[in-house]
């Protein structure tokens, strides 16, 4: 158990070890490692604790009203219920291979059953991916296993099959971890899949780096206050804070220093 925090559930297969912990009324589950796969606020459950979930929420920039959004790797539901408060309009397929994942996420995350506007599937992204081209607006990729990122879901293949699964227009989010000794490797692929059309946004020092690859051409734009201040006021993040921190593939140099 980790020091100063209650451990609420437990369940160990021989695949994964899903933990979940409680601590200063902040809720956490964990995949086999002390590292935090997803965090609530228990008196503010809908919002979205971790900074790089924030972040992945940048796709806004891009595409501010999204019809379909598929998730790979559910977590504790977090992006699924946010989305889902902020923009009922929005359908969510979330795909997790795991079905003590969707247990927890259920059972301590406050994550809801399925209904028209949700939809939670027990599969391998990996597969499922591939089957459903051209069948998102969005794509949340966030595919974690006890720390690492999981090989399959960073393919070049892959990263070919979600760029096939978008919709015109559409954006695929990646969830990096900065410090991955893999990291070049895996941002390179999807730089060659995309062609290019990519922008990342670090978090935390780049802990975590957000990568955005975008289906069609998109060319390095700004944005103007009045478009940031309404997705402020309708999502409740800091759009201009995004903004600011959005660098572009042409700006790659600073993400591979130290």
């Amino acid at each position: 158990m980790r020091l100063f925090s209650k451990r609420l559930a437990k369940s160990v297969t021989p695949d994964m070890t899903v933990e979940v912990t409680e601590s200063r009324g902040i809720r956490q589950l964990h995949l086999g490692t002390g590292a935090i796969q997803s965090a609530m606020r228990v008196n503010r459950p809908w919002d979205l604790e971790l900074a790089y979930t924030r972040a992945m929420m940048g796709f806004l920039l891009f595409k501010p009203a999204p019809q379909e959004v598929l998730m790979i790797g559910l977590g504790g539901g977090s992006l699924a219920k946010f989305i889902r408060k902020h923009r009922p309009a929005t359908h969510i397929t979330a795909v997790e291979i795991s079905p003590q994942v969707v247990a927890a996420a259920r059972s301590h995350f406050e994550l809801p059953g399925d209904d028209e506007r949700l939809q939670v599937r027990i599969e391998d992204g990996a597969v499922y991916v591939p089957a459903h081209p051209q069948s998102a607006d969005v794509i949340l990729l966030d595919g974690f296993d006890a720390g690492n990122q999981v090989e399959s879901l960073a393919t070049t293949a892959f990263y070919a099959a979600c760029r096939r699964a978008l919709k015109p227009g559409g954006v695929l989010v990646v969830n990096l971890w900065g410090r991955d000794t893999s990291f070049a490797g895996y941002f390179s692929r999807l730089a060659s899949v995309f062609e290019g059309h990519l922008a990342w946004l670090p978090v935390m020092h780049k802990t975590n780096v957000i990568v955005f690859g975008m289906r069609d051409e998109v060319y390095p734009r700004s944005w103007r206050n009045e478009e940031l201040a309404a997705l402020d006021r309708k999502w409740g993040l800091d759009f201009a804070a995004f903004a600011r921190d959005l660098n572009w593939v042409q700006e790659v140099a600073p993400l591979m220093d130290g």
